[in-house]
């Protein structure tokens, strides 16, 4: 008897494990893959590509002249003077606060006040991505009813981050295809008929994918009208120091911004201009 019960209980127990399993393969049947990155897909051709002679037009990562890729000597010596000098312990929940700190003074400056009266809040971030949505979901969750503006044409997955943190997109004129430059009037146009207190989201510098920026005069303007309509600027930088070599003239605009009093947001990668891809290294603020 004993052993028809455990034969039993054990069946009983095969049995609905089976159907869970039954159930768990039909909800995963309905699971459809994601659609292929479109910068990643071309990575993946030249991987595919037989020819001697071919060109990677995808990620914008450093190569040398054979086309292998290359890590700065900056980023050599860092890797040198901190190799076996940290621990494996859990980081505050904010991240690394010397990373955070260093990131601050790039972004705004080694004298600048906001840091120096601790008026910043920042975080350590999965590059500039993660950076980006933590941001969209910071304002669903505290401005449930807001939008936001991207620019015209922006990085292609600034639409899906703040699709997926469920915030409205709207969009606002930026690149003249005609000229190969700013549609500066439409743009301002735009910002001028936003709603109060919209948030928008700026390029700091070396806009992606045009590469075309506002000059510094036309940065005041922005700001101006910003401060008119209560505007709050985000402002995405991924390639300060690649737009004009100098890290400081790259962060004009949100000097800018800051010195006219706004309260802003900077989400900051390192990828592009340290080459740091695959360390996903970045900072919200």
């Amino acid at each position: 008897m004993a052993i028809r019960a455990a034969i039993s209980g054990s069946h009983l127990k095969l049995s609905s494990s089976s159907v869970g399993a039954r159930s768990l393969s039909s909800w995963w049947r309905n699971v459809e893959p994601a659609p292929k990155d479109p910068i990643l897909g071309v990575t993946e051709a030249f991987l595919a590509d037989p020819s001697p002679d071919k060109v990677n037009v995808g990620v914008g990562a450093y190569r040398d002249d054979n086309g292998k890729p290359v890590v700065l000597e900056c980023v050599r010596e860092a890797e040198r003077r901190i190799a076996g000098g940290f621990n494996m312990e859990y980081l505050p929940m904010g991240g690394s606060v010397n990373m955070i700190q260093e990131s601050l003074k790039l972004a705004y400056g080694e004298n600048s006040d906001l840091i120096k009266d601790k008026r910043i809040a920042a975080i350590q971030a999965l590059s500039g991505t993660g950076a980006c949505r933590i941001f969209a979901d910071f304002q669903k969750r505290f401005c449930p009813d807001s939008r936001i503006y991207i620019p015209v044409p922006t990085w292609s997955n600034h639409h899906n981050i703040w699709r997926d943190a469920q915030v409205p997109e709207r969009t606002y004129h930026y690149y003249h295809a005609e000229s190969k430059g700013l549609d500066f009037a439409a743009m301002m146009d735009d910002i001028k008929n936003a709603p109060k207190g919209s948030f928008f989201l700026l390029h700091a510098c070396a806009h992606n994918p045009t590469g075309v920026d506002p000059t510094e005069e036309q940065w005041r303007e922005i700001s101006h009208q910003f401060k008119v309509k209560g505007h709050f600027a985000l402002f995405d930088m991924a390639y300060q120091g690649f737009a004009s070599g100098y890290p400081e003239k790259d962060a004009k605009a949100i000097r800018i911004f800051l010195e006219d009093g706004h309260p802003i947001a900077c989400a900051q990668s390192y990828a592009k201009n340290m080459g740091l891809y695959g360390q996903r290294v970045g900072c919200l603020r």
